[in-house]
């Protein structure tokens, strides 16, 4: 779709409707002022700080609240969960409606959050990265923000080596975030169980 959208609207007249530029980078008055970390942590643009706010608060909707239960019980068994009066499908259809919100949030960082502008395939298999980040995080999101910030530091250890003017290959420096996931999640495999029913219709009986 988003290709699609591209063609049909962005690419004809690009220098107008393609290049919003970036979100602004907004400092904290006087956390932004802590040496080393205050920068990393509190120099940040808006999408940033939505991330600090959204990992806690979906783990409390997950595992602290009703609606979590019964999403969770959707995912292990969904029988079950009909049996006690939950509506499966609606439950699962919000679901994916907010989380695709938070999704489209990502993609929001990823264009208007750095690049300026949005191009074809320019998530470069980043959405794969994030399925391998909520496997490691065993579907648990603190987990799976450690996961991501793994994940980024082998990104940017290829940025950081092609500065350097480092005597290896860059196509080898090119795919360690790749092999990271690879390597993270084949070390995973079979130690980790996600919900039972994921990606299986449920059809009321």
């Amino acid at each position: 779709m988003t290709n699609f959208l591209y063609a049909a609207v962005l690419n004809d007249n690009s220098r107008e409707t393609n290049f919003p530029g970036t979100l602004p980078f907004l400092p904290i008055p006087l956390l932004s002022d802590i040496p080393v970390i205050g920068d990393v942590f509190f120099n940040q643009r808006v999408t940033t700080y939505l991330m600090y706010i959204l990992v806690p608060l979906v783990w409390f909707i997950l595992f602290k609240t009703k609606w979590g239960l019964r999403l969770r019980a959707v995912g292990e068994h969904p029988l079950a969960a009909d049996t006690v009066g939950i509506n499966v499908n609606r439950t699962r259809f919000w679901s994916v409606i907010v989380a695709g919100m938070v999704a489209g949030l990502g993609g929001a960082a990823l264009t208007i959050g750095s690049v300026g502008a949005f191009v074809r395939e320019m998530s470069a298999g980043q959405g794969f990265i994030a399925l391998a980040c909520v496997i490691l995080g065993r579907w648990n999101p603190w987990l799976a923000a450690l996961a991501a910030l793994l994940f980024g530091f082998s990104k940017n250890f290829r940025i950081f080596a092609g500065q350097t003017g480092s005597s290896i290959p860059p196509d080898l420096i090119a795919m360690v975030p790749y092999l990271v996931t690879l390597i993270a999640v084949a070390g995973l495999v079979g130690r980790v169980v996600g919900p039972a029913a994921a990606g299986k219709p449920y059809i009321k009986q």
